[in-house]
Parts: structure tokens; sequence; C-alpha cells
């Protein structure tokens, strides 16, 4: 019986890492979901927007640290906000000078995404060199909780969760109660449609990835509290991320949320008994044969072209 609650204590932990992984993931394929659901636009530079997401959680951290110690318990949540503004305007930005110009040519955005990509990850090398970098987290966010004697659930974890929680609620009230989702939904199901009654849908798209660009950031802010931050970071989660929104469906909010948590729980749990290589080929090779049976994803919407 002791070796059947150990074993079940570790099947717990890793679930709740599982957990951890899923909130970042989830973060990042929202974003992606609604940029790609309704614009079509394969963004590959979106990693990168996590990693401005980390940085920026690092800068506050580091400045807190140096000229405002007092100020330590309190910084985290300021450095959320600033992750998504700064992430929103760089969205907004690339969508003004670059996505603008190549809307319906897939192939051409993807090749101009990811030459960005290489961009942004030399500029933040160049910027905050190559070592990876950890930012301080407030004292309110270490320890754990220990609801037995085998099982310890980090506080920083149990934080994550409930901001992905409060942000996906936020995400679809936004999306389905107001005007703007209206205008959203709107243009996914018909475009031209959509123009001829008077919506800007150009203006509909330029604050869609921006909005999109700006939760990615919120992901590598919480990214910052499972890890260190490089580089390359935002890559890491890239294709994971492609691998959710694909298996959810296309502009679906619940097939994100459980496709993103169908991955991270698989990952998370087939590590465990196997090398971390072998657990991702698992992982897809169980996305591929869903997709195989339902090639539209585990949900999906009906739109007119």
């Amino acid at each position: 019986m002791s070796w059947f609650s150990e074993f079940g204590a570790i099947l717990a932990m890793q679930g709740f890492n599982g957990l951890s992984v899923f909130c970042v993931l989830l973060l990042m394929a929202l974003g992606l979901a609604i940029i790609f659901g309704q614009m079509g636009v394969i963004n590959m530079a979106h990693g990168e927007f996590l990693t401005i997401g980390a940085y920026t959680t690092y800068l506050f951290s580091s400045l807190t640290t140096s000229y405002a110690p007092a100020f330590a318990p309190y910084y985290f949540f300021f450095a959320i906000a600033g992750a998504f503004l700064i992430a929103f305007c760089v969205g907004y930005l690339v969508e003004w000078g670059l996505i603008r110009h190549l809307y319906r040519r897939p192939l051409d955005t993807l090749l101009a995404t990811w030459g960005l990509s290489l961009v942004m990850q030399q500029a933040f090398r160049s910027t905050f060199g190559a070592k990876e970098v950890s930012a301080t987290l407030p004292d309110w966010l270490m320890g754990s909780v220990k609801p037995s004697e085998s099982i310890d659930i980090p506080i920083n974890g149990l934080f994550v969760m409930g901001l992905t929680v409060i942000l996906t609620g936020m995400l679809a009230l936004l999306l389905y109660r107001s005007q703007w989702g209206l205008r959203v939904r709107a243009t996914t199901q018909n475009r031209i449609m959509s123009g001829a009654v008077g919506i800007n849908t150009r203006r509909v798209d330029r604050i869609t990835f921006a909005l999109g660009c700006g939760i990615a950031g919120i992901a590598g802010a919480a990214f910052t509290t499972i890890g260190s931050t490089g580089p390359t970071s935002g890559s890491l989660y890239i294709v994971d991320t492609f691998l959710t929104v694909v298996l959810g469906g296309a502009a679906s909010l619940a097939g994100t949320i459980a496709s993103a948590f169908t991955i991270a729980q698989t990952q998370a749990t087939a590590e465990f008994f196997m090398h971390g290589s072998m657990a991702k080929v698992l992982t897809l090779s169980a996305v591929v044969l869903i997709l195989m049976m339902r090639p539209q994803g585990l949900f999906s919407i009906k739109v007119r072209r």
C-alpha cells in the first residue's frame, strides 16, 4: 500500500507539473488561436512575444531590487501589465509594418514572421546577453502547499493557474459579450459582408493581432515563475502552441483549452516514464492520430469565406 500511495503521489505531482505547463501553453495558444483563426496568419514569431513578456518581467524585477526594494511584494502585478502593454504595442507595429502587406499570402507570411523571429532573437541576445536570466519572485510566490505528507504544490504554480483562469474568462467575455468581439466573430464568419455593413476589418485585424501578442506577453510573465529566460525561450513553445491550435480547431476557445490540457498532461506524464525526446514523439504521434480521425480538430466552427 505504501508503494501504491507513493506512486499516486508521483502521478499527482506530475499532473500538477502538467497543469503548470498547460497554463503557459494555453496563454500562448489563446493569442495564436485568435490570430490564426480570424486572420489566417501563421505567426512564427509568436514565441518571441512570450520572450518580450519574460524580459519585461525580468527588467521590472531588476529595477525593483536595485531602486525600490520596498516595492518587491507588489512589482509582479505591474510586470504582468507591462508585459501585456509592451507586447501589444510591438504586435501592433508588426501588423502595421509587415503583416498587413502579406494577407492572403500564407507562405510569404510564414517566411516573413520566421525571419522576424530570428531578428528578435538576435535583438534579445544583443540587449540582454546570451545567458539565461531569472526574475526575483516576491516572497508570497515562494514556498508550497502540502495537502498531504507526500505532495507539495508550489504556490507560484497555483498563482499561474489562477491568472490563466481569470485571463481565459476575460477573453471569453471579450469575444462573446462585447461589441469588439461581435466584430471579430463577424469578420471571421464573412469578411466581405462584414466590410459591407461598415465594420473596419483592417482595424479589427490590427487590434486582434496586437491582442494576441499581448496575451503571449502575459504568458511570458507567467513563464518567469517556472523557468529562466533566454533569447530562444519563446521558440521552445512555438511548435507545441501550433499543435494546440490545430488540434483544438481554429478560432475555437473551448478547443484551445481542451487541446492545451491534453498535450500538456500527456507530455508531463510521459516525461516521467521516458526520455524527454520520446515524450515529445509520443505527444506528436497522439496528435497526428487524432487529426487523422478528425481533421477539423477537437472543436470547429462553421465559417464562410
